[in-house]
């Protein structure tokens, strides 16, 4: 076992801590032009406010967050002044914890293209001892350390933003903001491009305040659908109702989840709300969000109590097969296709498709857990870490995983699966090497991906992904059917294939050690003492009382003797 890295123990990935539903927002054009004037007016506050947030750095505290606040309270109001102040504190940090994640993939790059660089050309890798291998040729070696310079001077300035505690945020996004200096490239016209750019950086957000009206009092959505915004003290003049509100003329209905919603605003409990223009659809959203209470995580004992659907998520679908509770597949394997070509909307739809076929069969397989790889790609495509093959780069980038991952706890939870994570390390082979041949019948061929789902399932139940060894012979000590039954969790090295033990490949003691270095003349061998011992034999078969006349040489009395088929007096003795 010696070369394979520590495995981590399966676990069960927590449950959703929010609630997001959406719907359009059919507005009139009177509607769109308060929304546009508002909204333009909001994010030009805010794009202020996330320039004093960004100059105060580090430092900031409760008292420069109040003086923030007062300042955006004069030409607004105190709850959109809140709202303003929430946001770009999240989006400060948010950009904090971007710049040490860049940081520490920095050094992870610079680290494994210097100790490539410090191996001759063309070395192999060795996986026991842990060096890296070198590079293939010398235009490559030269190229690689071009980019050790280029990385190490993006550290550099890195480490001195994060020191100043300088952040670069872009509102709106930064590719858009790229765009602009190559429309002819994208084919957009300076209008369209600039209608899209302010469309981002408007603001129409608004946190949820428990125990007032409907549980939002700056964008009010009652039960019956009707949208009313308080505006800005700067565009009361807009209000056509009173206490400074706009009142919208459409409705909106919330189809998902609109029993939750309904409960929530009935009782006026906190539901946030946002307003946002797709100008690429010509339409206007309003998504309504909330955090939900912690659900308490079951043990995974109970989780697996039915078996698992384990899955094995690959490019372009998911390989499924039921495992009951003792590791043992049953049924037949089944596939999920998802086909992530095109826009991001038809993916996000082609993986949301597929789990819900995926919970289905859960449901109908009566299983209550699905056991999933915890894959994270984040930082493994490189050609450091990956090799040197194109196609298998892009392969491992295509695979949805922090997409697929979100989207299946969340549709999990709504239908009370458990989602079971487990270490990924050797699944693939492993599976194919002790599960692809023997689940492989005259009518059902088992692909690669099908033996993956089957470690994946035998892992999280706590087995070992190997099987056991058929039964020995029945002329043997042990028997038939003595290593059938299933390993427990407890013992330890019990994955991947059987170690290779030291010595003899057969079982037997060698000469002269061991349990057979005994007295020799206690057993029957021919040309041994011992055989030559004479015996005699009865005419008849011993009878009842005879078998149970103990043994002289049991009971320590003189004048009897044992033969070689039982224990009796011998006539003439």
């Amino acid at each position: 076992m010696g070369g394979l890295r520590e495995l981590t123990a399966p676990f069960l990935v927590s449950g959703p801590t929010g609630v997001s539903i959406r719907t359009r927002l059919r507005v009139t054009s009177a509607d769109a032009l308060v929304l546009n004037e508002v909204g333009r007016f909001l994010g030009s506050l805010a794009s202020a406010d996330l320039a004093a947030r960004s100059r105060q750095g580090p430092a900031h505290d409760a008292a420069s967050w109040a003086s923030r606040k007062r300042a955006l309270t004069v030409s607004s109001s105190a709850r959109w002044a809140g709202s303003v102040t929430r946001s770009t504190d999240d989006q400060w940090a948010l950009a904090r914890r971007g710049q040490a994640a860049e940081m520490a993939w920095l050094r992870g790059e610079i680290t494994r293209i210097e100790a490539r660089l410090a191996r001759p050309l063309g070395t192999k890798a060795d996986k026991r001892a842990g060096p890296a291998r070198g590079y293939a040729t010398r235009s490559e070696w030269h190229a690689k350390s071009r980019r050790l310079r280029a990385l190490r001077h993006r550290l550099i300035a890195l480490e001195a933003d994060w020191a100043a505690g300088r952040v670069r945020v872009v509102r709106g996004g930064k590719r858009l903001a790229r765009t602009a200096h190559r429309l002819d490239e994208t084919g957009l016209s300076r209008e369209t491009w600039r209608e899209r750019w302010q469309a981002a950086r408007m603001f129409l957000a608004a946190d949820g305040e428990s125990g007032k009206r409907w549980g939002n009092e700056t964008i009010r959505v009652t039960d019956a659908g009707q949208v009313s915004i308080r505006l800005p003290a700067a565009l009361s003049h807009l209000a056509n109702a009173p206490h400074g509100r706009y009142v919208l003329a459409a409705t909106v209905a919330f189809t998902h989840r609109s029993g939750e919603w309904q409960d929530r605003i009935v009782a006026s409990r906190a539901v946030a709300y946002r307003i946002h223009h797709d100008t690429l659809r010509c339409r206007w959203y309003v998504t309504a969000s909330w955090k939900r209470m912690p659900v308490p995580v079951m043990p995974l004992r109970a989780a697996l109590a039915h078996g698992v659907v384990a899955v094995d998520m690959n490019e372009d679908h998911l390989a499924a097969w039921r495992l009951d509770v003792h590791g043992n597949p049953v049924g037949e394997p089944r596939r999920f296709l998802y086909d992530l070509s095109g826009s991001a909307q038809h993916r996000d739809a082609q993986i949301r498709h597929a789990l819900t076929r995926l919970l289905h069969h859960t449901r109908r397989s009566g299983a209550t857990a699905i056991a999933i790889e915890d894959l994270d790609f984040a930082d493994g495509t490189s050609r450091e870490r990956q090799g040197r093959s194109k196609k298998f780069r892009r392969l491992v980038s295509r695979f949805p995983t922090a997409r697929l991952r979100a989207r299946l706890v969340s549709m999990a939870a709504e239908r009370n699966i458990a989602i079971v994570a487990v270490d990924p390390a050797y699944t693939s082979r492993w599976g194919a090497q002790h599960w692809q041949k023997p689940l492989t019948t005259s009518t059902r061929k088992t692909q690669r991906h099908d033996a993956a789902a089957v470690a994946i399932g035998r892992r999280a139940l706590g087995h070992p992904i190997r099987r056991r060894m058929a039964p020995p012979p029945h002329d043997r000590s042990d028997r038939a059917g003595h290593r059938t039954s299933q390993a427990g969790p407890e013992p330890r090295r019990r994955e991947g294939p059987r170690p290779r033990m030291p010595g003899p490949r057969t079982r037997s003691v060698p000469p002269g050690c061991g349990a057979k270095a005994g007295d020799q003349c206690a057993q029957h061998h021919s040309g041994h003492a011992a055989g030559h011992s004479s015996w005699e034999q009865d005419e008849f078969p011993l009878s009842p009382q005879e078998w149970s006349t103990p043994c002289p040489r049991d009971t320590g009395l003189q004048g009897g003797a044992r033969d070689n088929v039982g224990c009796r007096p011998v006539p003439g003795a």
